[in-house]
C-alpha cells in the first residue's frame, strides 16, 4: 500500500515527467488552481508562502484544472503566461489535469484518500484546494478552497 507521495510523478508545463521523489525531504502544499475563479488572487499568497518559507524546505506544487465551471480553458503554455504575468510565480506549475472522475490524476486519487474533506467526502469541491504534506511524503492536511494561504503558515512552520 502506497504510504507517501514519492511514488508519483507528474508532467510539467514543457511536458517534462517531474518525479515528486525529487521533493523528498521538503514541506509540500499542493493546490489544484484556475486562471479565472474568484479564489484566483490565491496565487498571490500562494507566492507570499513560497518567499517566506522555500529557503527553509518548502515547495508549493501547483495543478492547474479545468474541471470546475471550465475556470482553467487555457493550454499549459497559457497558464503559464498567465501566472508568470499577473503574479509572478516562482514555485512549480504542473500541466492541466483532472482532479475528480474516471481520469483522476493518480497524485489526486492518493491526496483525496489520505486526507478526506468533510463527512469523508473523497471529491475535491473547486478551485484551490490545498493539501499539506510533511518532510516524509504524508498527506497531514486538507484545506478547504476558501482557506487563504496565509493562515495555514503557522501549520507550514511547525513541519518545518
Amino acid at each position: 500500500m502506497t504510504t507517501n507521495i514519492y511514488q508519483f510523478s507528474a508532467k510539467n508545463t514543457l511536458s517534462e515527467t517531474i518525479e515528486l521523489a525529487n521533493y523528498k525531504d521538503k514541506v509540500m502544499l499542493i493546490v489544484n488552481t484556475a486562471s479565472d475563479c474568484g479564489f484566483t488572487p490565491q496565487y498571490k499568497g500562494l507566492q507570499e508562502l513560497y518567499n517566506n518559507n522555500q529557503a527553509q524546505g518548502f515547495e508549493v506544487l501547483a495543478f492547474p484544472c479545468n474541471q470546475f465551471k471550465q475556470q482553467e480553458k487555457g493550454s499549459d503554455e497559457e497558464i503559464k503566461q498567465f501566472c508568470d504575468l499577473r503574479f509572478n510565480i516562482k514555485f512549480p506549475l504542473f500541466s492541466k489535469i483532472d482532479v475528480n472522475g474516471d481520469n483522476t490524476h493518480p497524485l489526486f486519487n492518493f491526496l483525496k484518500t489520505q486526507a478526506p474533506g468533510l463527512l469523508g467526502s473523497k471529491s475535491i469541491k473547486w478551485n484551490f484546494t490545498k493539501f499539506l504534506v510533511s518532510k516524509e511524503g504524508k498527506v497531514v492536511k486538507r484545506y478547504a478552497p476558501s482557506t487563504k494561504p496565509e493562515d495555514i503558515e503557522a501549520d507550514i512552520k511547525k513541519l518545518l
